[in-house]
C-alpha cells in the first residue's frame, strides 16, 4: 500500500449529497512520473461531464482510475457511495480482493477508443455475453435484451453480423450496446470516436446524445468540441495532471479563463473548423 493510502481514512465526504461520482485528491504515478496531481471532481446523477485537454493531461488515466483499471496512489474515489477499490478498516484503507473490485466494476460501463469486440461472435452474441456469464442472466432473456439494445443504437438489422462485417462506427455502437447490457449506473467514454473515419463519427455521437437525453450519467473524454458544447452539462479542462478550469460549456469553451485552456481550444477549434461561440439559441436562453 502506498504511503498516501496508508494514512488515516476520513470517511466518505458527503459533498452536497447528490454526487454519483466523488473524487478527492486523486493521484497516480507511472514509474516516477506523476500523471494525476490531486484531482477533485464531483459528477451528479444524470449529469454529462466532458473532459477536455491535450494528450498526456491525465484524462484517460483518471477515467481508468474511476473504473479501477488503474490503481490510485493517493486520494479517494466513491461511486454511488461505494469506495472504489478499497475498504476502510478502523480508519485505514485496505485494497479489496479482485473479486470484489470486479463486482464494483459491473456497475460502470466503459467504452474505449478501440472496440475490443470478440471477432468470433456476432453483434448479438457480443452484447449478450457479459449478462450471461457475469450476471447469470438466462440466455433467452440476455439475447432478447441484446436485440433491444442493438435496435436502440440503430443496428437491429445487424444482429447476426460479425465485427469484420461492420464498419468502425457500427462496431463502436455495438460496443456501446455491450456496455449498456450490464445496466450500468455510470457510463465512461474514452475518446470513443478517435479511431473512426471522420464520416463515421456522427453516428456514434448521435447514440451518445440520445443516452444523455435519456438521463444516463456520463463522463466523456473527447476532442469533439461541438459535442461537448451541445451535450455536456459541464466541461472540465485538464492539463498537466490537474483540473485547470471547469464550468458550463458556454463559459469554458466560449470564454475560457486560463491561457492553457485558450491555447488548447484555439488549436482544436482550428483543426475542426469550429467556432468557440455558443449558438444563438444558447445565448438567448
Amino acid at each position: 500500500m502506498s504511503p498516501e493510502l496508508a494514512q488515516e481514512a476520513t470517511g466518505r465526504p458527503t459533498g452536497d449529497g447528490t454526487s454519483l461520482v466523488h473524487a478527492v485528491n486523486v493521484t497516480k504515478s507511472f514509474y516516477g512520473n506523476q500523471v494525476l496531481k490531486g484531482i477533485d471532481l464531483d459528477v451528479h446523477e444524470g449529469e454529462v461531464v466532458c473532459l477536455l485537454g491535450p494528450s498526456g493531461s491525465g484524462k484517460t488515466t483518471f477515467l481508468r482510475c474511476i473504473n479501477q483499471l488503474e490503481t490510485i496512489n493517493g486520494g479517494r474515489i466513491w461511486v454511488d457511495g461505494d469506495l472504489m477499490g478499497y475498504e476502510d478498516r478502523g480508519g485505514t484503507l485496505h485494497r479489496l480482493a479482485d473479486k470484489k473490485i470486479a463486482a464494483q466494476r459491473r456497475e460502470i460501463g466503459m467504452v474505449f477508443q478501440r472496440f475490443n469486440l470478440f471477432p468470433h461472435m456476432t453483434a448479438l452474441e457480443n452484447v449478450a455475453e457479459a449478462p450471461v456469464h457475469v450476471k447469470g442472466v438466462d440466455k433467452k432473456t440476455a439475447r432478447a435484451e441484446a436485440r433491444e439494445l442493438l435496435e436502440r443504437v440503430g443496428l437491429g438489422e445487424r444482429c447476426d453480423h460479425y465485427p469484420a462485417q461492420l464498419s468502425g462506427g457500427q462496431q463502436q455502437r455495438v460496443a456501446i450496446a455491450r456496455a449498456l447490457a450490464m445496466k450500468p449506473k455510470l457510463m465512461l467514454f474514452d475518446e470513443p470516436t478517435s479511431a473512426l473515419d471522420p464520416e463515421l463519427v456522427g453516428e456514434v455521437l448521435e447514440v451518445m446524445r440520445e443516452l444523455a437525453e435519456g438521463g444516463m450519467t456520463m463522463i466523456v473524454v473527447t476532442h469533439e468540441i461541438a459535442f461537448a458544447r451541445d451535450v455536456a452539462d459541464r466541461v472540465v479542462f485538464m492539463d498537466g495532471g490537474v483540473v485547470v478550469e471547469q464550468g458550463p460549456p458556454r463559459e469554458v469553451i466560449a470564454k475560457p479563463q486560463h491561457e492553457r485552456t485558450r491555447a488548447f481550444l484555439r488549436r482544436i477549434l482550428a483543426e475542426q473548423h469550429e467556432s468557440p461561440e455558443p449558438s444563438p439559441d444558447a445565448i438567448n436562453e
